[in-house]
């Protein structure tokens, strides 16, 4: 048996090459409207979710991303928006809410033929001083955490087919 949303969900892959181009203000919409409704626990949405699309600002977090990793690189793989998600660090289940944000997002992105991919590392990079910085400099107060970023953008290429599927990967017990 086969939907649309499980079509969606089979086909999504992560993307790491994008065109230049910023998405449409319409796509922004519809991804960030499906990240509101992710589920969280006892529905207390503590998850935020920061749109980065300012030049800069994208710079400085890959910036900081990569100097976590220790390389010189482009952890953002050049995607045109960033979106930053953060968990209330004071609710019991926060980077669970913010994880079920970041997998709506992405699978919201696919359905629209956006590209995307989970990009690590945020947990350390609000945790730094540069990091707390940057929370306040975005008017965020509070104690955070660093879920992930969810960056965004149009293919530059045709996505690689999924891995087959582990034959022990369910187990009916």
């Amino acid at each position: 048996m086969t939907n649309e949303t499980i079509q969606t969900i089979r086909s999504r892959r992560s993307c790491r090459a994008y065109k230049p181009e910023q998405i449409t203000n319409e796509e922004l919409e519809a991804v960030l409207g499906a990240g509101t409704y992710a589920a969280s626990a006892m529905g207390k949405q503590s998850a935020k979710i920061v749109v980065v699309q300012d030049a800069a600002a994208r710079e400085k977090l890959s910036r900081m991303n990569a100097a976590i990793m220790g390389k010189d690189c482009d952890p953002m793989y050049g995607a045109p928006t960033i979106l930053v998600v953060l968990a209330d660090a004071n609710a019991k289940c926060a980077v669970q809410d913010g994880s079920l944000v970041m997998g709506n997002l992405m699978l919201a992105a696919a359905s629209l033929g956006l590209g995307s991919c989970w990009i690590n590392r945020a947990k350390e990079e609000f945790e730094s001083e540069e990091g707390k910085a940057l929370l306040k400099k975005w008017g965020i107060e509070g104690e955070w955490i660093g879920v992930g970023h969810c960056i965004l953008g149009y293919p530059a290429g045709d996505p690689q087919p999924a891995a087959p599927r582990k034959s022990d990967y369910i187990l009916k017990v």
